[in-house]
């Protein structure tokens, strides 16, 4: 029987517009400036699986030494969120928690001193990989984005081989394609270029630390050595992330979410208790591990582009990869220090 627990739901945080209106008259247009368009940024194969590949990788950069400097970060257990070829905060704090734990001058870029520390490897960063008719066999449905929907369902699977193969690989379902132009990821047999980032791990961590300023979640084994560290989101100005130290006090794989709009402050007014199945699109993805503190946890997310970028309801949400990472490290009664 699967897992029953109940969780804070992340909520997506909105922008809004403004206007004063003391303006009686329609202000004089400003003539627009003649737009140029910037080149796309270059995806190449070649490039990515090259040593040789050591652009600075720094702010606005975008294209192969991205991709590669993410997939070795991912490898080396500081992982940058979804790999999406393009530099933001989930990979300025990789590259900066890989840089100290390293002891390398801490720039958030990705120097010359950095690229040698990342290419201690010879594993070339994209694996050629074919694909089966098992990774095809399962019904791959659209799914509803309203929570009573969702709760008709079976279970919240894959939506699409490209997103499947995504979450197996860890990056953004459009640079994958992008990746393999011309490729049928809906083919048994076919033959793509993914990105390398199998991690083996072994070692238990002695404690787990969340840190709201960083927006990180990491796991330090018993001398305070760094064994990963992962971009997360966490808390919200309606659900704070509870600062304190608490305890793990369970790993739950594959949970059924039970949906009660009680516990949630932005809930809407047709909504009742209800059961959400599991499955990697589930509101806490494939993994929950509990906290000491009731209601919290860390979990996964069926939207891990939003790692980092959105607010929740008080929980930690790792990508589906590193809370299953995480969840293999962990066990009842690990400290759990969730900070500022």
């Amino acid at each position: 029987m699967r897992p029953i627990v109940v969780l804070m739901l992340a909520s997506l945080a909105t922008s809004y517009g403004w206007s004063d209106g003391r303006h009686k008259k329609p202000a004089r247009p400003i003539k627009s400036a003649r737009k140029i368009d910037k080149p796309e940024p270059a995806f190449d194969v070649t490039a990515i699986n090259n040593p040789l590949t050591r652009d600075d990788v720094g702010p606005n950069a975008k294209g192969s030494a991205v991709v590669r400097a993410q997939i070795l970060l991912d490898r080396a257990h500081f992982s940058p969120g979804e790999i999406d070829g393009q530099y933001g905060d989930n990979l300025r704090v990789a590259i900066e928690g890989f840089q100290s734990a390293r002891k390398l001058e801490i720039t958030g870029i990705v120097d010359r001193n950095t690229w040698a520390a990342l290419d201690a490897g010879n594993a070339p960063s994209l694996a050629q990989y074919t694909i089966t008719a098992e990774d095809l066999a399962e019904d791959f449905e659209k799914i509803p984005s309203d929570l009573m929907q969702q709760a008709k369902l079976k279970s919240l699977g894959y939506q699409s081989p490209e997103e499947k193969f995504g979450e197996r690989f860890h990056i953004n379902p459009q640079l994958l394609m992008k990746l393999n132009p011309d490729k049928d990821f809906k083919k048994a047999g076919e033959q793509i270029m993914a990105p390398s980032v199998q991690r083996d791990f072994t070692v238990p961590a002695n404690r787990v630390v969340v840190s709201k300023t960083k927006r990180t979640v990491t796991a330090l084994a018993a001398d305070g050595t760094i064994l990963a560290q992962y971009p997360a989101t966490m808390g919200s100005e309606h659900d704070p992330l509870p600062i304190g130290e608490w305890k793990i006090t369970g790993v739950q794989h594959n949970p059924v979410f039970n949906y009660n709009p009680d516990l949630f402050w932005d809930a809407k007014p047709d909504q009742s208790k209800a059961r959400i199945p599991a499955g990697p699109n589930n509101p806490a993805g494939v993994v929950w591990i509990g906290l000491s503190k009731e209601h919290y946890g860390i979990h996964g997310t069926p939207s891990p582009n939003s790692i980092g970028h959105t607010e929740s309801h008080g929980c930690i949400r790792l990508t589906n990869w590193d809370a299953q990472e995480l969840s293999l490290m962990v066990k009842p009664g690990v400290p759990a220090i969730l900070e500022e």
